[in-house]
């Protein structure tokens, strides 16, 4: 199939994906291995930033506040670059696309090892998230590459998406030993390694060429800059909000407000557009309304697990090296999880996929509400489990319901849903985590001035509290006075440790019922639906019968 340009004609109808002969089942499983390599290389980059970003500002000698833009700045681009990323590949080609950006994060990755100071950190995760943008795009193709038209959604989207999805929490099971031996440096140069070989499995398979056509107009990169600052106003914004509580630096709500006046041009350019970059009339219609709104909600639930039980344990000062079984529990589930997608996936069956990933994590969350400061990783290994394996439950089916959506109205319409997807994940992701996070301080907030009130000295069990713990200091600390003050300061300490505690039970409560409420109205609407198809059987059973007489 010709490479070369191509000028659609106007009126032509949209054709549908080219059709290739299936490939020999080694090459096809080299696909699938390439597939999981570009995954796991985007993932764990990922990964790497947001799970570690304590000892990164340590090795920067800057702030953990300063620490977090890094992820900030990371996550702009991999939220807004898809939007141009697929008209970039129609127009200039597969082959071109894949090994640019390939080669891209190569070059990025191998900045990263020589990184020495904020500045050059922030540039650097910059083009991280520009290039890894590129690089979750090319394991979704290369996943499908080599299955037949039939499988493409049964098998490769679940296992595409189970292995992306598996990356952050994988990064977590393998950055306590990489640091522990080498420090952030190890994990720079296993990003890179992986980065290589990523490379040299582009190289070797080539994607099969797709026709080109012509279809950036001038328009697009206004559109695509406003896209860019609207999303980018809201990472930054939900990022450092919680940081530092909202309404005490203004300029966070003056960045909110320019999002989204930046986002409403979008929407005011792409209306009045012959050939729009997105489709907004067709994205506010019920039924793609109801998608977004099911995608955008479930990605805030499924927040508790990156912010819910890691800072809760951090908080409780266990070690990463202490949680590395829990997050193997959960990227086994999540596979688990995309396994069972392919054994039961089928057009028609999402809600019922979604129903039980509901349950699920409604079980899983009020589980985890009932934690203590004594609860340990090795007691949450199910719920969280349960959550993992019930994310990859609603995941595919209704990323699959979308693609069916938009493949039925054209081919034309799956940038649109692509993005919708895409920012779906990437904004919800940060202001799940952005909400969460703020819930927890004031709920934080809230319970330590509750314990505080009863922590008084004429209060006979507070007093109790601080002998006992003077005396057990006898033996260290000779000076009564400052025994004392020892006691007390301990006992402040475990006041703090348990309000974080009562706030995260409140947060796991609060997405128990959320998850919840959001079953009832999914069965709602499938008795809504069932009872719909029944009056609907009658009136023609008795339309049928009036003829027949």
């Amino acid at each position: 199939m010709s490479d070369a340009p191509q000028q659609p004609a106007p009126d032509a109808p949209p054709a549908g994906p080219p059709q290739h002969p299936p490939l020999p089942v080694p090459r096809a499983l080299a696909y699938m291995g390439a597939s999981v390599m570009l995954a796991l290389s985007q993932g764990l980059g990922q990964g790497f930033v947001s799970s570690n970003i304590p000892q990164i500002a340590g090795d920067l000698g800057i702030t953990t506040s300063q620490a977090s833009w890094l992820m900030a700045v990371y996550m702009i681009p991999r939220a807004a670059l898809p939007v141009m990323l697929i008209k970039i590949r129609t127009q200039f080609g597969l082959r071109r696309f894949a090994e640019i950006g390939i080669v891209i994060y190569v070059a990025v990755a191998f900045a990263s090892v020589w990184i020495s100071d904020f500045r050059s950190a922030v540039v650097v995760q910059l083009l991280s998230g520009a290039a890894a943008a590129s690089l979750s795009t090319l394991a979704f193709l290369y996943m499908l590459e080599p299955l037949s038209q039939q499988w493409k959604m049964r098998l490769g989207l679940p296992l595409a998406m189970a292995v992306i999805m598996s990356g952050p929490s994988l990064a977590r099971v393998v950055s306590p030993a990489l640091i522990g031996d080498g420090g952030l440096t190890w994990l720079h140069l296993t990003a890179l390694g992986m980065a290589m070989l990523s490379l040299t499995l582009v190289y070797l398979l080539p994607l099969r060429p797709m026709p080109r056509m012509k279809v950036i107009q001038p328009l697009d990169f206004v559109s695509f800059l406003l896209i860019a600052c609207g999303f980018g106003g809201l990472i930054i914004g939900f990022v450092m909000g919680p940081i530092h509580y909202w309404v005490e630096q203004p300029w966070i709500g003056w960045l909110l407000a320019a999002s989204v006046a930046a986002l409403t041009g979008v929407v005011m350019i792409e209306l009045n557009r012959k050939a729009p970059i997105i489709d907004i009339r067709w994205l506010t219609s019920p039924a793609m309304l109801h998608l977004t709104a099911t995608l955008f909600l479930f990605r805030l639930i499924l927040s508790e697990q990156s912010s819910g039980a890691p800072r809760m344990f951090s908080a409780l000062g266990v070690a990463p090296s202490q949680m590395v079984t829990l997050f193997s529990i959960i990227v086994i589930a999540s596979l688990m999880g995309g396994l069972a997608c392919i054994a039961w996936i089928k057009p028609g069956r999402e809600k019922w996929f979604h129903l039980v990933a509901l349950i699920l994590i409604m079980a899983g969350a009020f589980m985890d509400s009932q934690s203590t400061v004594d609860t340990r990783p090795g007691q949450m290994l199910l719920s969280q489990a349960m959550i993992g394996f019930a994310g990859m439950l609603f995941l595919p089916p209704a990323m699959m319901a979308g693609l069916i959506k938009a493949l039925a109205r054209g081919p034309q319409y799956l940038l649109s849903f692509v993005i919708v997807f895409i920012s779906t994940q990437s904004l919800g992701g940060v202001l799940g985590s952005g909400l969460f996070t703020s819930f927890i301080n004031h709920r934080q907030a809230a319970h330590l001035q509750a314990l505080s009130e009863q922590l008084t000295l004429t209060d006979s069990q507070t007093a109790s509290a601080i002998a006992a713990r003077a005396a057990m200091l006898a033996a260290q600390i000779p000076d009564a006075a400052a025994r004392k003050a020892q006691a007390m300061s301990s006992l402040a300490q475990e006041a703090s440790r348990q309000s974080y505690v009562l706030a995260y039970n409140d947060a796991y409560f609060l997405i128990f019922l959320i998850a919840g409420f959001t079953a009832s109205a999914l069965l709602l609407h499938v008795f809504r639906d069932w009872l719909a198809a029944r009056l609907a059987s009658g009136r023609d059973a008795t339309s049928e019968t009036e003829s027949a007489s």
